[in-house]
């Protein structure tokens, strides 16, 4: 059916918005202004503090680098010392103090006292040191010795004096030395003394590790 108003216009019932619609479009808006607001405060809030942090994080950045650059430098340093002091180790390992060897060989010959016990002298001394072991060596100490006494146990008696730790640290380099030889010189009553014996004596050079290791014991 169809309706015709004709009452003059400021008669007639104003047309309204449907309710409906009203709402929708409050609904739409306030999507619209939530999700403005949101994108708003994820622009202008939350991209602010992440430039902030950043901002410090590179801060301390610049301040840790040349740190950590000092830190690579040294721990280069490190290594090579260590790798000094490594060599230098097993050089010391490997040294041995001939004139201390020396000193510890003639304070055990004059332990003799002049007779009493033995009376010995050495020539031709020679020293041999094979670095590493070689041939499974690591050298030797010989020398011609002389007992001037008819008595072969001074001979012995010396031998027991250079093994014993107590008068001497002198074999805590070498291994012992092999049992007492020898040969009867004829007698000369021109020389003083007048009888002696001539014996070999020699001892073998210990490894580096024989040698820590004896010298650790006797502490």
């Amino acid at each position: 059916m169809i309706r015709i108003n004709l009452l003059p216009e400021e008669y007639r019932r104003k047309s309204r918005t449907p309710l409906r619609m009203m709402a929708a479009i409050a609904a739409v808006v306030a999507i619209n202004g939530s999700l403005l607001a949101y994108w708003s405060w994820l622009s202008f809030g939350i991209l602010t503090q992440i430039d902030t942090e950043r901002s410090v994080l590179q801060v301390e950045m610049d301040g840790l680098t040349p740190q950590v650059t000092y830190h690579d430098a040294l721990q280069s340093e490190t290594s090579v010392y260590a790798s000094r002091e490594t060599t230098l180790a097993e050089i010391t390992k490997n040294r041995i103090l001939w004139t201390r060897k020396l000193d510890e060989l003639i304070d055990v010959v004059n332990l003799g006292g002049d007779g009493v016990r033995h009376y010995i002298w050495l020539d031709d001394l020679s020293v041999k040191q094979e670095s590493g072991g070689r041939a499974g060596s690591f050298g030797s100490l010989r020398a011609g010795g002389h007992s001037g006494s008819a008595k072969w146990d001074q001979v012995a008696n010396f031998l027991e004096d250079v093994e014993d730790p107590s008068l001497s640290k002198f074999l805590d380099t070498f291994a012992t030395p092999s049992s007492p030889e020898g040969t009867q010189n004829p007698p000369d009553p021109e020389l003083i003394p007048s009888e002696a014996w001539s014996f070999p004596f020699a001892v073998q050079i210990l490894s580096p590790d024989e040698r820590m290791q004896k010298t650790e014991s006797a502490l």
